[in-house]
């Protein structure tokens, strides 16, 4: 067990390396978590003029730093993920045994909103597909020049297509598209092991055309990765895998060439395969497995849209609605 931490940073310290090691959390989790109790420390050395000591403080002091947020017109989410970082590092603390109970039971916090996950339609996902490939295509005025600019790289497009393909296929979480190894993908049975949250593994199905994208796109590149290297590559010759945030920004822009919202996140394309897979009949239950929810509630949020959608139909088409 982790020793008892002897000061506010000592604690936070051994919190991370707890979240890191042995929770096996993602690089985000730590990264938010240890953001939000930094952010609490700055907070209380400016309220009370010291920082915490963790052990003394009351039921009181945080519910002068939800008032605090609330001041500072912070959103029910980001309040409610300030209270779960917290919440999660006084477990650890009880744990280590730096304190007996947690000061922040019982205290009420806003609900969230239950907002309903934004989706593609297949036909919307159909005219994404088609844009990666778009820059290769001959000119219909092949007298005219190019545009002057970096030269297109044909491994960059076909890998894009490839990841697009992959997502969609999947329903993954970009930090589980961009952490696939080759050896993660049986090409015979069409099936993709897949790390998510938590370390935790599941194994979903990869579809036939998402597997041809992937083959074309290993085609183009001077050596195709061998096993233990990442599936989708930063550059032609590297192994470093291509980066989350590179791929948001070249996401936005086959958005905008799709004529799509360029505001559209990865994680909207796995909510649209969670809603097709619903609306052409899959049960929860097999949904919740495929996209790795550790809670069926998690799932259900995708029900909302298939029967706001079926309430449409319905008015639209009953006689008596």
């Amino acid at each position: 067990m982790t020793p008892a931490p002897a000061s506010a940073d000592d604690a936070i310290g051994g919190f991370v390396q707890h979240l890191t090691t042995d929770r096996g959390a993602s690089i985000y989790t730590v990264r938010n978590y240890s953001q939000t109790l930094n952010e609490f420390v700055r907070w209380h050395e400016e309220e009370r003029g010291q920082a915490p000591a963790w052990e003394t403080l009351q039921r009181d002091n945080f519910r002068s730093y939800l008032r605090y947020l609330g001041r500072h017109k912070l959103s029910r989410a980001a309040t409610n993920l300030r209270f779960s970082a917290l919440r999660t590092f006084y477990k650890f603390l009880i744990r280590c045994g730096l304190v007996e109970t947690s000061p922040i039971k019982n205290i009420a916090l806003p609900k969230p909103v239950q907002r309903l996950p934004k989706y593609l339609t297949v036909n919307q996902i159909f005219a994404l597909l088609e844009t990666p490939l778009q820059p290769l295509a001959p000119t219909k005025e092949p007298h005219l020049p190019r545009r002057p600019g970096r030269p297109i790289e044909p491994s960059a497009c076909y890998r894009d297509l490839a990841m697009l393909e992959t997502i969609y296929s999947c329903g993954l979480r970009i930090s589980e598209l961009c952490g696939l190894r080759v050896e993660d993908i049986d090409f015979q049975e069409e099936l993709v092991r897949v790390r998510g949250k938590g370390q935790k593994e599941r194994i979903v199905p990869i579809g036939p055309t998402a597997l041809a994208a992937i083959g074309q796109y290993w085609k183009k590149l001077a050596v195709a990765p061998a096993r233990p290297e990442p599936v989708f590559l930063a550059t032609v010759e590297g192994v470093r895998p291509l980066g989350s945030r590179i791929f948001q920004s070249r996401l936005k822009k086959y958005l905008r060439a799709a004529g799509l919202d360029p505001q559209l996140t990865p994680h909207k394309l796995r909510h649209s395969y969670a809603t097709h897979l619903l609306d052409a009949g899959a049960d929860l239950r097999s949904l919740q497995e495929l996209l790795g929810h550790a809670h069926l509630v998690t799932t259900q949020v995708y029900t909302h849209l298939t029967t706001e959608r079926l309430k449409r139909a319905y008015n639209a088409a009953h006689p008596r609605a």
